[in-house]
Order: structure tokens, then sequence, then C-alpha cells
């Protein structure tokens, strides 16, 4: 179902909020250069948020769980008595993909209802074409789902965040997972774009420095009619495994592979989070079956599970999620901290209230901790998070999944690692 009420929401409605069909990246991956936004939000003592999700585009499968997130934080923040002694507020906006200018026009209406942070993008490349806007307007940014390097090392003035890890991750998992299953060859089809490329970078890393050889990688457009010539070409290679990084274009691509003989049964695939996704009865039984990919993030526990459904109960699966809440969870402790919710204030907090102080996992432990001066860490329901100077997760986990013959997948384990 698509989110439609776009207007401020506070606790009363959260509950009943009607959340949207909406890791990662998309195409287009060239930064925006200058802004015409509006001045930056001084702090008026009310934390306003302003999401930025996909509603549409190729992640839009991703958008329920990430709103669930934001809003399941907000129902709990609002609970314990908001931040500052009133409740936060919540706008929320379609992403949208690089296809589109849904993302840029969505951050002119939230700069201008001067929200104090923006949560989102789940697409690094349509981040990419959003962050010099909001950054510039001295707002902070904090996406549950970026995961390409280049925002490891971006001018972001200390304003932008992300509680997903980079690709470095994700990548040697995966490439130590083909590697470890035997796979001697391997062929990867790389959606072309800032994530794609990013990940298959470090994919590569990995499974030479295992001893496996890239046999093929094949590049596409994710907007092309026909993948015909690239899968051409990893069938002439010939690999024992074929690692498939993109979108929503993975439908397409898939019946096409089956079609020159490249099942899951003759080759084994591997999935990233990007598509990672429960096609069930969209395939014939079986074709996904065996199967695995990786998505970034620890197991939802049962209880937080239940908790997203009664926000959203048509939640299909939770990608990200926890990394939704996370940020917003972090953002409400860092006003709290700074004692104000101005983004130039509290953002000097975000890491502070993430590390080395006194551990805390829920919102009304850590405002209590810090109401009684104590310094807290929060260890949250995506990890430990701690972040570092460049806003990147410290140390962060990766979950590996198998499909089954109804084509969803299961957690087979989790591998936590330094970034």
């Amino acid at each position: 179902m698509i989110r439609r009420n776009f207007a401020w929401r506070s606790a009363a409605v959260l509950g009943a909020a009607c959340l949207a069909l909406g890791a990662c990246s998309n195409n287009g991956d060239t930064p925006a250069t200058g802004s015409t936004s509006a001045p930056a939000a001084a702090g008026d003592g009310v934390l306003k948020v302003g999401t930025l999700l996909p509603q549409t585009g190729s992640l839009a499968f991703l958008g329920p769980p990430e709103f669930a997130g934001v809003d399941l934080a907000v129902k709990e923040i609002n609970a314990a008595g908001g931040v500052l002694g009133k409740d936060v507020v919540v706008s929320d906006t379609d992403s949208g993909d690089t296809s589109t200018d849904i993302a840029s026009q969505s951050v002119n209406k939230l700069l201008a209802e001067k929200v104090d942070v923006i949560i989102g993008a789940a697409s690094s490349s349509v981040s990419l074409s959003v962050i010099d806007k909001i950054t510039g307007a001295g707002v902070v940014q904090i996406s549950p789902a970026n995961t390409s390097d280049k925002f490891t090392t971006y001018n972001d003035k200390g304003l932008y965040f992300r509680t997903a890890p980079p690709d470095t991750l994700q990548g040697r998992v995966l490439g130590d997972l083909v590697v470890a299953d035997g796979n001697a060859t391997v062929g990867l089809l790389v959606l072309q774009d800032a994530y794609g490329t990013g990940l298959a970078k470090s994919v590569r890393s990995a499974v030479e420095s295992g001893g496996g050889q890239i046999v093929a990688e094949e590049v596409y457009d994710p907007k092309a009619a026909d993948f015909s010539a690239e899968i051409g070409k990893l069938k002439q290679a010939n690999p024992a495994a074929i690692v498939l990084i993109g979108f929503d274009e993975t439908k397409k691509i898939v019946p096409k592979l089956v079609e020159v003989g490249l099942t899951a049964k003759t080759k084994k695939w591997y999935f990233v989070d990007g598509n990672l996704s429960n096609y069930g009865k969209e395939f014939p039984n079986g074709t996904f079956e065996g199967s695995k990919g990786t998505l970034p993030g620890a197991k939802a526990s049962e209880a937080f599970q239940k908790k997203l459904l009664e926000v959203d109960p048509a939640l299909k699966d939770f990608s990200y999620s926890a990394e939704s809440y996370d940020a917003t969870i972090l953002t409400a402790l860092a006003a709290e901290a700074a004692k104000s919710d101005s983004p130039a204030s509290y953002s000097k907090q975000l890491a502070a209230v993430s590390k080395g102080g006194e551990k805390c996992t829920t919102y009304q432990a850590c405002k209590d901790a810090l109401t009684a001066g104590k310094d807290i860490d929060y260890d949250g329901m995506s990890g430990p998070i701690e972040w570092n100077e460049a806003g990147d997760p410290a140390e962060a986990t990766i979950g590996i999944y198998q499909y089954g013959p109804d084509n969803t997948y299961k957690n087979l384990t989790y591998s936590t690692g330094k970034i």
C-alpha cells in the first residue's frame, strides 16, 4: 500500500499510520552540487523528523520496514515523554529512485518544513544526489541503508551518518561465503551505479583473496529493456557461481538466467541486500531454492518484529527496520544530550551517545541515564553501532540467508566484524 499522508504526525496517530510500499543504491551516482535550500532549523524545542524513504521505484520493497522502524521508534520516544519534554513529530516523503526527481522535490518540502533530521535515503545514489542540499542547509542526514563506500570520505560537514555498514564488510562476508561453498570460479552480474560497482569490488577482492577466480564481471544498465548480452557472456564464461548485485530488475534477470540454463540448480546463485527479497509465488516453486544472500543487520528479535507488525500488520520482511529504528532513537538521544533539537548542536552528540559510556538499549533507559548526568552508549536493534569520525558504524553484523523451495529466505547465520 502507498503511504498517502505526508502531513506532520504525532504519537496519537503513529499507531494507525498507513505505511508505504516503497540499500543500498540506484543508478546515477553523481553528487548534486550547490544548494538553494531553506536555512537550517535553528531549534524550536520540537524535534522534527523527516523521512526520505522509497514508496516508489526500484527499492520500493524496502519502504515498509523502514517506515515501520521510524514509526515504532517515535511511538516509543513519545511514550517515554518525548524529546525536551515535547512529542517528536514526523513528515514522510518518497525518495523514488534516480530515474526521477522525486527525491529532490521531497527534500525541498522537508527543508521548507524545517525538519531537524532527514532519515534516508535507502539508495546510495539517491543520497548522493541530495546530500549536498541537505547538509548544505545545515540539516542532519542519517541513512538506514546506504552502503556505498563513497560516503566514508564524502565532504558532508559532519552532518551525514548511517546505521548500515559500508559494503567493504558485506562484500567481504559474501566473497568469503562464495569461496567457502567450494566455488572456484565466479561470475558477477552488477548494477551500474555506486552501490553495485562498489560492492562488486569488495566481493572480487574477497573471492580472489580466498583463492577463487572471477571469470566474468558484467555491468548492466538497470533501465535496459533486455539483459541477454550480459547473461550470454556469463554463460560463455561458465562460472560455478553467479553473484547478482542489483535491485528490482532482478525479477527480469532471473527468468533470462533460467531460459539459458543458468538455473539455481546448475549454478549457485548469490544475492545481496538490494535484491534479497521474499519472491514467493512471483516465480515457480523452486526457482530460487538453495540460493544464498547477505543482508546487513543483526537478528531482529521476535519481540521487535511483533512491535513492528503492530505498526504495520502487512509487513512481509524486516530489512533495515532496525537500522531505521536506531537512526531515530539516536537522533532523539543526541538532542536530549545536547538539550537542543538544533542540528548544529545535537549533531555533535550523535557519536557520543553511541559509544564509550554506560550501556543502555532502550530510549527510556538511555534518557533516564542522561537525566542523571551519565555518559551513555546506546546499543541498538541493529547492533552496537558506535559511530566513528566518518559517521560509519565501527562494527556491524551481516546476516547470511538461504532460499527454500517456496522462494522465500531464512537465516543461516550471522557474521560480525569491524569496518
